[in-house]
């Protein structure tokens, strides 16, 4: 049943308010700045109400007089006035208010037409629960996607003037500077949160690219340990990776116990203790595992908001865009424009949630075959949205491989919205899958050197 079929006394809408906000503008058109950034057509109920703040609108924005004549004017040459008169616009015209009491009508008309779209919205998931013919997942997600549209319309932000954010900006700068406040949550690796200015920030989404055996899910997965540590909440969506493994690879660098031992379980007399501090420290660890496959950017969304709402998760690792799947709507289409759309969409969730978004990806084999191996950043595989809606890329790459100790890991930050780009070096000791801040130099890279990514 569509709203406009109930009975009128169940439907929400706010005659008054529509009228209130109609009249004052009718009668002061400054009070277009209060709502104008607020209100939109199809908000109101009455059909007429809606021709005429069209009409308003038309011409404030034109910077045209309106008032009941030239209203009333405007509505006859457009086709508009069916079902009005001038009789109509002036009862409308009585009503004086201030500018807090238009804003205040404003908003009730937004909230019932809200109100509105979500009896709309119901109906329609009704229908698409009782249809047959589609799998169940397909009918969740498309029921998702009714609900998730349903969204207030934000007001507009207005300019401010810079001398009025100067003194907050000193304030920041001195809360900084004395440690009262941190510019963003360390990772745990000295040497990236330089490069982040910090550490992560909210409303980021962050890409860390490598090709295959290099470390980019075992780096993910040492930050999101770190800040776990450090208490912040942290999510890890493994598509490629079952939460055993996890677990597994998570139990080797918490306790520094040989992987292939916590695999195997043949573990030396001296590990069985650190395994048995390494999982009572687990118990209490905000680190969350998902290992569903194929997640489409539907699941993601769903998945990250009950983080972000029954955890406070801050960090969301998806490991890894290129194993994603796609929803309904756009499985026939290419490849390339499904990524993208999951790309713009995990940036639009990290503002929305205001938590960092970690996004793995896959490099192209054009590195390999490059001298040197190092990657840059056309080689993101599959689509270019995921390095234009990035606000840091990442690119690993070996750069040493040396006899005895950890391997050496050149972490280009080829992307950097956050600070500078360029390269720092990170030790990474895969027995353990345990990373840190190298104090080697980079630049052992030689000629040849690609074919270490297949030994890595």
């Amino acid at each position: 049943m569509h709203p406009r079929d109930l009975e009128q006394d169940a439907i929400p809408w706010s005659a008054e308010a529509e009228n209130g906000v109609l009249g004052a503008l009718l009668m002061d058109n400054g009070h277009w700045d209060v709502v104008g950034d607020l209100l939109l057509e199809e908000q109101f109920f009455d059909t007429r109400n809606a021709r005429i703040f069209a009409a308003l609108g038309s011409l404030i924005s034109a910077c045209k007089p309106a008032d009941v004549i030239t209203v009333w004017d405007s509505l006859k040459v457009t086709g508009q006035a069916e079902g009005i008169d001038l009789t109509l616009l002036h009862d409308m015209a009585q009503f004086v208010a201030g500018a807090a009491t238009v804003r205040r009508y404003a908003e009730i008309v937004v909230e019932r037409a809200l109100l509105r779209s979500l009896l709309k919205a119901a109906e329609e998931v009704h229908e698409i629960a009782t249809t047959s013919g589609l799998p169940v997942v397909d009918r969740l997600e498309k029921a998702q996607d009714k609900l998730q549209a349903l969204q207030v319309r934000r007001g507009r932000a207005e300019p401010v003037v810079v001398g009025d954010m100067a003194a907050r900006m000193v304030d920041r700068i001195n809360d900084l500077n004395v440690g009262n406040i941190k510019p963003g949550i360390p990772t745990g690796i000295p040497a990236i949160d330089l490069r982040l200015s910090g550490g992560l920030r909210g409303g980021k989404q962050m890409v860390l690219a490598a090709r295959p055996s290099i470390g980019k899910s075992s780096l993910a997965l040492q930050i999101a340990i770190n800040l776990a540590r450090a208490g912040h909440g942290a999510a890890f969506l493994s598509q490629e990776m079952p939460n055993e493994e996890q677990m597994e690879r998570a139990t080797a660098n918490l306790g520094e116990i040989l992987l292939d031992n916590v695999m195997t379980g043949r573990l030396r007399d001296d590990e069985w203790g650190r395994l048995t501090d390494a999982v009572e420290e687990m118990r209490d660890l905000p680190l969350f595992f998902d290992d569903q496959p194929a997640l489409t950017l539907s699941d993601i969304c769903a998945k990250t908001r009950a983080l972000v709402r029954q955890r406070d998760i801050k960090l969301l690792v998806l490991d890894y865009i290129q194993l994603c799947g796609t929803s309904g709507k756009t499985q026939h289409d290419k490849r390339h424009h499904a990524i993208e759309e999951i790309s713009r969409g995990l940036k639009t969730l990290a503002k929305q949630l205001d938590i960092t978004i970690l996004t793995l990806s896959q490099l192209s084999r054009g590195v390999e075959t490059r001298s040197g191996g190092k990657p840059v950043l056309s080689d993101l595989k599959e689509s270019g949205a995921i390095e234009e809606d990035a606000d840091v890329v990442i690119l690993l790459s070996i750069d040493d491989i040396p006899g005895h100790g950890p391997k050496v890991i050149e972490a280009d930050f080829a992307k950097n919205r956050q600070g500078r780009v360029g390269s720092v070096a990170l030790a990474f000791e895969g027995g353990y899958q345990r990373w840190r801040q190298s104090s080697a130099p980079l630049g052992q890279k030689k000629a040849g050197f690609r074919n270490y990514t297949e030994e890595a």
